[in-house]
């Protein structure tokens, strides 16, 4: 959530930068600007009613005291009058400020200054490149194509099961899968300092609109009616969250949590994209990275973030790059964002398998996370920051792929053969 006092004192500047994603947000900024107006008008006129009936109050009680009773009952008139006014007020407000919240919600982070301005994944910057791809003497086939073959990989009882985009994994596959959450998470805390984490996956309303999800995002959402909770779409969610609320002292910082867990997302938008294999699942397992760290280190906190993405790919000798998302590529509450995308074979390119951010404090402002500075006694919103550690299943399928044989099979890296 940006800071309304930043844009009531900057609007254009907050216009401006909100353009590079996307022109439509600079009537968003107007639209926020005028509600904030009326909303600020009618708490003005509430407090003033108040304090003048505050003063008849006192009025009426010296009048009774004073045996003037005719004349308090007329001043109790006035009083009940603007009691009606207030009461009326009020429910304006109520309704005033729930439109406030909503487009205030609904407004995305702004980019950093150092983010490539570009309309869509075009123009996204390529930063760096670490192994090369792998050069076959036969046709390399598609990750479920091997699976298929080998039985370890089934998509019609996935299908059967629950519907289109989720699968079945058999024998190796399933331990290979259960081999690379364990291994991605004894690099992260034993290599990396983070502490593992078991969260919740299904999580209240307020936690997705602490991270950013809710409200905008509903329709990407599984949601359970009767208990009005809904299934985590990444582990960030419920990472982030641990300290909704929470105001921190300073020596706590920097916080480093690691999670696995299952991830549930609809695709509403992504129909007839990746239909094939399990590139794009409604379920899906992940290892997530959140930091939660001071404003003045969180950037240098999100270039070791990437390194540590990075070194599970290098471990697992799997030839990738990082990209820079340009401005109209950027997720809703990033601030900075780097892709890093594993080379596919079959593809002949580069797909993501991890996507590290700096939300500054977007996600603090709406979680309210904050920390006691030392110096000034003032509390503080966090930066916080995530990044996928890594997709699990895109893993899996990256290795299928890179480490294929002509016969059909596929062999398991080095770093995780003691996994299996």
């Amino acid at each position: 959530m940006l800071d309304i006092k930043l844009i009531r004192q900057n609007p254009e500047f907050v216009k401006e930068r909100l353009a590079t994603r996307d022109k439509a947000y600079s009537d968003m900024i107007d639209e926020l600007l005028a509600v904030d107006n009326e909303r600020r008008n009618i708490i003005a006129e509430v407090e003033s009613l108040k304090a003048e009936k505050n003063k008849l109050s006192k009025e009426i009680g010296k009048l009774f005291k004073e045996g003037k009773r005719e004349e308090a009952e007329k001043l109790k008139e006035q009083v009940n009058a603007k009691n009606k006014k207030i009461e009326k007020l009020e429910k304006e407000l109520k309704e005033v400020e729930d439109r406030f919240k909503d487009i205030l919600l609904r407004i995305p982070n702004i980019p950093h200054p150092s983010v490539p301005v570009g309309e869509d994944e075009n123009d996204n910057v390529e930063i760096r490149r670490w192994g090369e791809p792998r050069k076959f003497d036969f046709e390399p086939l598609p990750h479920w194509e091997i699976g298929e073959k080998l039985g370890i990989l089934d998509f019609e009882r996935g299908a059967k099961l629950a519907g289109s985009r989720f699968t079945v994994m058999f024998k190796e596959a399933a331990k290979l899968e259960r081999a690379l959450i364990n291994f991605m998470l004894d690099i992260h805390t034993k290599e990396h300092g983070y502490t593992e984490v078991w969260t919740p996956v299904l999580v209240k309303p307020d936690i997705l609109v602490g991270t950013g999800q809710l409200p905008k995002f509903e329709e990407d959402l599984y949601k359970v009616c009767e208990e009005d909770l809904y299934l985590i779409p990444t582990a960030e969610v419920s990472l982030t969250n641990l300290h909704a609320g929470e105001i921190l002292k300073e020596e706590e910082l920097p916080k480093y949590y690691t999670a696995y867990t299952p991830c549930f997302r609809r695709e509403a938008g992504s129909h007839g994209k990746d239909v094939r294999g399990i590139l794009r699942q409604h379920q899906f397992d992940k290892v997530e990275l959140v930091k939660i760290v001071k404003p003045e280190n969180s950037y240098e906190e999100l270039e070791k973030l990437v390194r540590e993405a990075e070194k599970i790919l290098q471990l697992l000798e799997l030839p990738y790059r990082v990209v820079e998302l340009c401005t109209g590529d950027l997720g809703f509450s990033a601030a900075k964002t780097y892709d890093i995308e594993v080379w596919i074979p079959s593809q002949n390119r580069y797909r993501e398998i991890s996507s590290c951010s700096n939300t500054e404090d977007f996600q603090a402002r709406r979680a309210k996370i904050r920390y006691k500075d030392r110096e000034t006694g003032k509390n503080l919103f966090v930066h916080t920051l995530n990044g996928s550690g890594l997709a699990v299943g895109r893993t899996l399928l990256a290795i299928m792929e890179n480490y294929q044989r002509k016969d059909g099979g596929f062999d398991i890296p080095e770093v995780l053969k003691k996994y299996m």
